[in-house]
């Protein structure tokens, strides 16, 4: 599957959750893969608004169950419901 196909398709939980839809992605031009999918564009965000999106409004690639005519996410649950991100990725992303 290509990239470009999964973008504007709903994501939901493992549990049936709908989380938002597919709006970016951050490939990890080192390894070769795509590292998570953006629920919010960052294009023209300011440092602050891109932390914002990669804790609330991401998903790590890894944590993908399924991808077909939606992306189902295996997520860890904080009290919002929201998808626990890995906070030293972040932090890493976020200093690029």
């Amino acid at each position: 599957m290509k990239l470009s196909e999964i973008y504007n398709m709903d994501i939901y939980s493992d549990g049936g959750q709908y989380l938002g839809e597919v709006r970016d992605a951050i490939v990890d031009l080192e390894h070769g893969e795509v590292s998570r999918l953006l629920m919010e564009e960052w294009k023209n965000a300011d440092k602050d608004e891109v932390r914002k999106i990669l804790q609330q409004k991401s998903v790590l690639f890894k944590n993908i169950k399924n991808i077909g005519d939606v992306v189902l996410v295996s997520v860890i649950g904080t009290p919002q419901g929201k998808p626990v991100s890995n906070l030293q990725e972040e932090s890493d992303l976020s200093r690029r």
